[in-house]
């Protein structure tokens, strides 16, 4: 992967929260519990599915990699932002603009392919339950987070060089606080419309298919859930689904106010707001919608707090 940049332009800075000159220290301070609180908490829900053999299943696995890139997608950009909110000087290299951008689409894309993956397992779980071991084995798993990675690791390899190779001869002065698609692409001295193009169809390629899919499944696995007997029955079974879904709300209601709305609609000031909900509160959120939300889990956390208090010292 190589990009070269033969213009004006070799750094970019950063003007995301130039309107919150006074207030950027307090910001430094609230963005930093949140983020170490993401930390923490992604670091409890994998080592906890780790540790305890009764959360050794598929729905627990694809928590387990979710909570991973979550924690890995806000140490690409939080860090940066942190340091940049107490700078005086609030700077990016060109080749480390290009950096942050192509690893926050590779997992920004594959966040998206995992959720796709995570409805399927949950229409395999209700709609197909006496071979769900088997359609969901650990090769399979494995072989869909793999599939995803493969399609975040494609994606970010054509949209980030088609971004960089462009001129950029005037302003460097970035208003966002990280390296996202559309403020680096306004700075661009001219961008043909096949390249506008190829990003746009690739985002919404990346955004509608997973979408389709987990539409799919849950259309699939709505149909099944009214064909139950129980009244606890359909509870249960939309239990198991309901935290899924508001990550998908949150993820695809986001993602397509930034990424599929006509330029002309395009607003710097409401990209940093929307990007900042996903960047720090929604990994955030995220695990803990479903950690917090199933008695399964909490139990599993009990009993490996007890097996780690009751070690002999």
């Amino acid at each position: 992967m190589e990009w070269t940049n033969d213009t004006v332009v070799r750094e970019f800075v950063f003007l995301g929260f130039s309107a919150l000159a006074g207030l950027q220290q307090l910001l430094f301070v609230v963005f930093l519990l949140l983020y170490l609180f993401t930390l923490g908490t992604n670091a409890i829900i994998i080592s906890t599915i780790v540790l305890d053999r009764a959360l050794h299943t598929p729905m627990y696995f694809f928590l387990s990699v979710l909570s991973c890139s979550e924690t890995c997608y806000t140490f690409v950009i939080v860090p940066k932002m942190l340091v940049d909110l107490l700078a005086q000087k609030k700077t990016i290299s060109f080749l480390g603009c290009a950096i942050q951008m192509f690893t926050f689409l590779f997992l920004g894309c594959s966040h998206s392919f995992l959720l796709a993956a995570m409805g399927y397992d949950r229409y395999v779980a209700i709609c197909n339950p006496l071979r769900y071991t088997v359609l969901m084995g650990h090769g399979v798993c494995l072989g869909l987070v793999a599939a995803a990675c493969v399609c975040g690791f494609t994606v970010a390899q054509i949209i980030t060089p088609l971004v960089f190779h462009l001129p950029f001869h005037s302003s460097n002065q970035l208003h966002h606080f990280f390296c996202d698609i559309s403020p680096v692409l306004k700075l661009a001295s001219y961008h043909t419309h096949f390249s506008q193009i190829i990003i746009f169809m690739l985002c919404a390629l990346v955004l509608v298919a997973p979408l389709l899919l987990i539409l799919v499944s849950y259309i699939r696995i709505i149909s099944a859930i009214i064909q139950f007997p129980s009244t606890l029955g359909r509870y249960k079974a939309f239990s198991t689904c309901a935290s899924h879904l508001m990550i998908v709300i949150v993820h695809y209601g986001c993602a397509s106010f930034i990424y599929l709305r006509p330029k002309s609609n395009y607003s710097s000031s409401q990209d940093a707001l929307i990007s900042v909900s996903y960047t720090i509160l929604t990994p955030l959120f995220n695990p803990m919608i479903y950690s917090l939300r199933n008695k399964e889990f909490k139990s599993a956390l009990r009993r490996v707090v007890g097996r780690t208090i009751s070690l002999p010292h």
